[in-house]
């Protein structure tokens, strides 16, 4: 009976093993198929951005390296010759420097401004704060092409609203759109009106996360506002800052649809930038492989310059904690 016992018990301990590697068989099968599954839920983003995105992009990449002006169907290989002419063009340094200084101006005062309104606004239990912060904010959802036609109206010399105002104070009506001095200042007040709202309320939402043993042991110690603004809402309020100056950037240096309506590329490529610049190329001048290597140059651009704020503001971020 003894013997019996053990053989059982034997013949259990070896099929104890056979039953785990089945088992973790199936789990591995499961986990296969769910893997599958989610890939194939997938699929439907990966073909639209390929179709959409990805092959737009290397299609672009292709045609950079020829001379097609969409007016034939030939496309001739030209190699590098599209992007010698560009770097040796004067325009294209002159486009580019109107780009840098429309993008500076955009990023530094719609962060500027966006986080002193924060700061003004930044009230829980006042419901008339929250419908100041609600207009603020509006103007984000405005169409860009909208915003540009009521402020090309607002900056006319003749009849516009601005010059309404500053003439009841004795000041001479100045041609905003027409003079090269104002011109730039007036397209970045446009999107400055349509973007600030965005960096208010994101700026609100960080130092809203800031917690407030911070505050408390500050005036504890006998901190001033200044210095509590400087030591500990400026850094901890830096990684939404580093996110908004990467984001504005990136879209600033994409201007294209308040130039188009206001502005035209003028007065004297005074407003040019280059994503105006590669619209004229390509549908004006039908010289599309030309403007397709500009697009390169440009991503190259913001690719690096976003990179090289990524890297010098992740050294000053502060996180919590």
């Amino acid at each position: 009976m003894s013997n019996l016992t053990v053989r059982s018990s034997e013949k259990t301990t070896e099929a104890v093993p056979g039953r785990a590697s089945a088992s973790t068989s199936n789990r591995t099968s499961y986990s296969t198929i769910e893997k599958w599954k989610d890939f194939a839920f997938a699929l439907p983003a990966l073909g639209f951005l390929g179709v959409f995105l990805f092959y737009p992009m290397i299609y672009s990449v292709y045609i950079s390296f020829t001379n097609w002006n969409m007016t034939r169907p030939v496309k001739k290989f030209v190699g590098v010759d599209n992007y010698t002419r560009l770097i040796s063009n004067a325009d294209f340094y002159q486009s580019l420097k109107v780009t840098l200084i429309y993008t500076v101006m955009d990023v530094v005062l719609t962060l500027a401004i966006g986080l002193l309104l924060a700061m003004l606004l930044n009230v829980n239990s006042s419901r008339l704060f929250g419908l100041i912060r609600g207009v603020i904010f509006m103007p984000y959802y405005i169409s860009m092409v909208i915003a540009a036609m009521v402020f090309t109206w607002i900056y006319n010399g003749q009849y516009g609203l601005l010059n309404r105002i500053i003439t009841l104070f004795g000041m001479d009506p100045v041609e905003w759109l027409i003079n090269p001095e104002t011109v730039l200042p007036a397209l970045v007040t446009v999107s400055i009106w349509k973007g600030v709202g965005f960096a208010m309320i994101l700026f609100i939402a960080g130092i809203r996360s800031i917690p407030n043993e911070y505050y408390e042991a500050a005036a504890m110690d006998g901190a001033s506002r200044f210095h509590t603004f400087r030591n500990i809402t400026l850094p901890l309020l830096s990684p939404m800052t580093l996110f908004l100056v990467i984001t504005t950037f990136i879209s600033s240096m994409q201007v294209f649809q308040s130039i188009d309506v206001m502005t035209n590329g003028g007065p004297l490529k005074s407003t040019n930038a280059i994503v105006y610049w590669i619209y004229t190329m390509a549908f004006a001048e039908f010289k599309t492989g030309r403007a397709s290597a500009l697009v390169m140059i440009l991503f190259v651009i913001i690719m690096l310059l976003t990179l090289l704020q990524w890297f010098v503001g992740r050294k000053k971020v502060h996180y919590e904690g």
